[in-house]
């Protein structure tokens, strides 16, 4: 009878042969990553959002908002839309001027804000949210801080309104929005439910001077952020919270198929060997 007892090895070693192609096989496709939650992008452009909601002790209950601005090197693309602010002023449609504050400590006003006529000012607020750094004014006024910040000209109007715009944003407002330090603020009290002294007092705001303070006092005020993605391709691992969650799971599942293959393949060329010694 032919001896083929020496063919085990080389039946050994291609058998491990295949436990290494289907293990590699198997990792590579272990090796993608799903994606890592953070600021939506789309080429090269970065989204971010503000929930606007009514500032404290100003009487604004009913007033709200949202605005996404994406951000394309210097060019910002504004959409926004709120509602519930003050209809009209002395007879004609309430205009609300509108800015990108930030630099100070990038949040809203709270209860806590600090203010001696019973109404957070612009003057109250500008320690926590900061500045004038970009005017949202309508097409096709200016977006300057000053001295457009005070244009009620420019400022869109009316207890409801959508606001579209592309502008350029300076490097200021560019660092405050980078840096998670820029916060939305639009100004306009209604007289009904607004703090007395928001109508008996007057603006103290430049150039607004002969405004009462309820036209330049801040309404509804949202911080602006990131937006944030977290989806998962269908059927990958849920666990974890990384952005390598899931992927050991994946590898060794991968071997663990390969070599259930490989030793699939073992088991048969055994047989043939132990049948040829017969």
């Amino acid at each position: 009878m032919k001896d083929t007892r020496r063919k085990l090895p080389g039946a050994v070693g291609l058998a491990a042969g295949a436990v290494g192609a289907a293990g590699m096989t198997l990792l590579g496709l272990g090796v993608a990553l799903p994606p890592v939650a953070g600021a939506a992008t789309s080429g090269g452009s970065h989204t971010y959002t503000a929930t606007l909601a009514p500032v404290p002790k100003n009487g604004q209950t009913g007033a709200s908002g949202t605005l996404k601005l994406v951000l394309t090197g210097t060019k910002a693309t504004i959409t926004e839309h709120v509602t519930g602010l003050g209809a009209t002023f002395t007879g004609k449609p309430y205009p609300h001027v509108q800015h990108i504050h930030g630099l100070a400590k990038g949040v809203c006003p709270t209860t806590s804000t600090k203010t001696t006529t019973g109404v957070i000012s612009t003057g109250d607020a500008s320690p926590t949210y900061g500045g004038i750094l970009t005017t949202l004014s309508v097409t096709p006024g200016g977006t300057k801080a000053t001295p457009t910040g005070a244009n009620i000209a420019i400022a869109p109007s009316g207890g409801s309104f959508t606001y579209s715009r592309t502008i350029t944003l300076n490097a200021t407002t560019m660092k405050a929005i980078q840096t998670n330090n820029a916060v939305i603020v639009v100004h306009g009290l209604t007289p009904k439910t607004a703090p007395k002294a928001a109508a008996t007092l007057k603006s103290t705001v430049p150039g607004t001077t002969k405004f009462p303070l309820a036209a330049t006092a801040p309404a509804i005020c949202g911080k602006l952020v990131a937006s944030q993605v977290s989806s998962v391709p269908s059927g990958a691992p849920q666990t974890g919270g990384g952005s390598t969650a899931g992927t050991q799971d994946v590898v060794l599942f991968g071997v663990g198929g390969g070599l259930l293959v490989a030793g699939a393949g073992l088991l048969v060329m055994r047989r043939r060997i132990n049948t040829s010694n017969r």
